[in-house]
């Protein structure tokens, strides 16, 4: 028998998937050399997603390439890949990042005891498992279902509905698609607010009308970008001056809030440098009163003392009075309806406030931070909002 015959055959990488991205630039047994596209008509890039198959028992080196030149390179220092081997349970793989190595290199080593291993950014949130989430929300006693309107790929921007009171809340997740622990935060928030058991979700239908868009980008989720909608439209800064043109989406949800008015707010998201979940407010905006204000800190101060993975030291800058940006929802919602509105957000590395070796953060946690967030959310309403 010859040494080829010996030698193990090469590992097999693809990404032709829902939310899949990567490309391949070469591959040596179990060793490959890989690259993270672009975002489709867009400069952004940091999200992957891919297959490795023949991988059982072998130590996979998997080198991230050029990654100094990615949307984030701070996102790389400390962050660890997500590996499933049932694309149920995401745990985390033993990662490293040189910036000085081929334009900035992150090496992933996992030895998979099956033949099939799955790498992403963050653990996806598919499609079919949003088609399942709505469905099975809209089969709820009490929710109604709504087409908002049609992306440009043609999928359509669910929302959810349900609750008898006059307080008008929306919650919306994944204006930037690779952030995918915003609709597993949105799993979470939904199983609360439609379990006709859960004290709090029956609490809040009592006070609130609740809008939910679980994915606002659906496009951009499916083709694997990391910020994007299909024409490379960042989504979040389209609030201002929406167009059907470039963000139908932003205009078909915002054109639904301004029908119903809003209240309350929060736009789900997920922050690849800052190892923390934090809050942004809408300090800066035009019509900023210190009674609105009011409202945001106390929220904030509420779900900081619910749950020991919420800080408040780390986070954003603070805008300066009259500066702040009104193409971002946030700020555009608390000047257009006076709202108290906010943008949540989750580490694509760990929490370090509260460490999980194994996990790190995680979506178990994200549907954990959801519950956490509504029953602060009637805290906040109890003390007379």
């Amino acid at each position: 028998m010859t040494s080829s015959q010996n030698t193990p055959p090469a590992i097999r990488i693809d990404s032709q998937f829902d939310s899949g991205n990567i490309e391949v630039l070469s591959v040596d047994g179990a060793t490959a050399r890989l690259a993270i596209p672009h975002d489709h008509m867009s400069e952004f890039r940091q999200w992957f997603h891919f297959r490795v198959s023949g991988a059982a028992g072998r130590e996979l080196v998997l080198k991230i390439v050029d990654l100094e030149t990615s949307a984030y390179p701070a996102g790389w220092p400390g962050y660890r890949a997500c590996v499933s081997e049932d694309r149920d349970f995401w745990g985390r793989a033993d990662s490293e990042y040189d910036a000085k190595a081929d334009g900035g290199t992150l090496t992933i080593r996992y030895t998979p005891a099956s033949d099939l291993a799955w790498f992403a950014y963050f653990a996806p949130y598919s499609m079919e498992r949003h088609h399942d989430l709505v469905s099975e929300a809209a089969a709820s006693e009490g929710v109604s279902y709504r087409a908002l309107g049609t992306t440009l790929d043609g999928q359509t921007i669910d929302c959810l509905e349900l609750g008898e009171g006059d307080k008008q809340v929306w919650l919306y997740a994944r204006q930037h698609p690779g952030e995918s622990m915003a609709e597993w935060w949105m799993e979470g928030a939904l199983e609360c607010l439609t379990d006709p058991a859960d004290p709090i979700g029956r609490a809040l239908r009592q006070r609130c009308r609740f809008h939910i868009v679980p994915n606002c980008n659906p496009d951009g989720s499916r083709r694997g970008h990391l910020r994007t909608n299909a024409v490379g439209t960042n989504l979040n800064r389209e609030w201002e001056t929406p167009s059907a043109d470039k963000s139908p989406e932003v205009l078909a949800i915002r054109n639904a809030m301004d029908a119903t008015g809003v209240d309350f707010a929060m736009d789900v998201h997920g922050d690849e440098a800052i190892p923390a979940v934090f809050l942004a407010g809408f300090e800066g905006i035009p019509s900023w009163t210190d009674d609105l204000g009011d409202k945001y800190y106390r929220y904030r101060a509420i779900l900081e003392r619910r749950t020991p993975d919420f800080q408040t030291a780390k986070g954003y800058a603070v805008s300066k009075p009259g500066t702040a940006n009104l193409s971002m929802s946030t700020n555009q919602l608390a000047e257009r309806f006076g709202a108290c509105s906010m943008t949540l957000e989750m580490p694509f590395k760990d929490n370090d406030d509260l460490p999980d070796a194994e996990q790190g953060w995680s979506p178990e946690r994200c549907q954990i931070l959801g519950r956490d967030c509504l029953a602060s959310l009637l805290e906040w309403l109890d003390e007379g909002n």
